[in-house]
């Protein structure tokens, strides 16, 4: 049997950001985290929400440390009134919410939602919070990126990141998951390259059942697309608390390794407990980390201060 929320070590006096806390595997990775001591901090695009699924925690494991932030990850000014707010130390930042596959829209600050959400809003949030994360500290920490196995088709559109000039909502999804994967190589290389006392990762959680799967559907209005949606996490997905396992072990294992990716290690790696994976060819591809890395610090306004990294560098691959 492979590792699970039972091997979690004690989190006690960590604290743990997590995005998209509310539902999902962010709800089940906020629940496990609070059971074993950690504080979590809940930042979460709607209060009400946030405050629902953390009540439900409170009310079935009374000593949970827990609190509600409001972060809206398709607004620049939410994410930047949350990284000001935000005082604590940080031992682990869980980069989780995301939309997959919906209708063409853009965020507050004009960008593609998919692209704008899964990845400029998660690249902003961690460069404005490098500060709480204590780079110079004793203390080790850690930024887990979550992307999807979907990542594998995906190809990062230079020319139209934005999809404005041709739109299809998985190859835009694909895109975003792509970034999410190289963000998170290009930050570990970075980070070594700084010496920093922090490891950079990027996790998939397989085939989980979850809402997320519903919202392109329902935004849609197509009803034989949910109801195919619905059969899918039926039949074939595994529980959301599994598919938390691997953003679990990648954000508490002692023998996590930095600029690697994890996942499931099950059928066709959509379920079973996680393990460290190969990611997609392009995923490796350095030029194209650190031309995304420049583009979204324009896109952003969010410079990290990091060094960029030694050229034999050897942080992934």
């Amino acid at each position: 049997m492979g590792w699970t929320a039972t091997d979690i070590p004690d989190q006690t006096d960590r604290t743990v950001v997590i995005t998209g806390a509310n539902s999902g595997i962010g709800l089940e990775a906020t629940r496990e985290l609070a059971r074993n001591g950690a504080t979590v901090i809940m930042a979460c695009r709607s209060l009400e929400r946030g405050e629902d699924a953390a009540q439900e925690i409170r009310d079935e494991i009374l000593a949970a440390d827990i609190r509600v932030e409001k972060c809206d990850l398709a607004s620049l000014e939410s994410i930047r009134s949350f990284a000001d707010r935000l005082e604590d130390d940080i031992d682990v930042l869980l980069n989780n919410a995301g939309v997959m596959a919906i209708p063409r829209s853009e965020t507050d600050d004009g960008f593609e939602t998919q692209f704008g959400v899964n990845h400029l809003g998660h690249f902003a949030l961690t460069g404005l919070l490098l500060e709480n994360l204590g780079l110079e500290d004793g203390r080790e920490s850690r930024v887990v990126t979550v992307s999807s196995g979907v990542h594998e088709q995906g190809e990062i559109y230079f020319d139209d990141l934005q999809s404005e000039q041709s739109y299809d909502p998985w190859n835009a999804y694909a895109q975003s998951k792509l970034a999410n994967v190289l963000f998170a190589y290009e930050l570990e290389r970075r980070l070594l390259t700084a010496e920093a006392n922090a490891k950079a990762v990027a996790v998939h959680p397989g085939y989980a059942n979850t809402q997320l799967q519903f919202r392109g559907p329902e935004e849609r209005g197509s009803q034989l697309r949910l109801a195919a949606m619905k059969l899918m996490n039926a039949v074939v997905a595994q529980s959301a608390e599994m598919g938390a396992l691997p953003l679990l072990y990648a954000a508490t294992a002692p023998d996590i390794e930095g600029g690697a990716y994890y996942g499931p290690g099950g059928f066709m790696n959509m379920r079973g407990t996680p393990e460290r994976q190969g990611s997609s060819d392009r995923s490796y591809d350095r030029e194209t980390a650190q031309q995304l890395w420049d583009v979204s610090s324009e896109l952003t306004d969010v410079r990290y201060g990091l060094p960029e990294p030694k050229p034999l560098a050897e942080s992934v691959r």
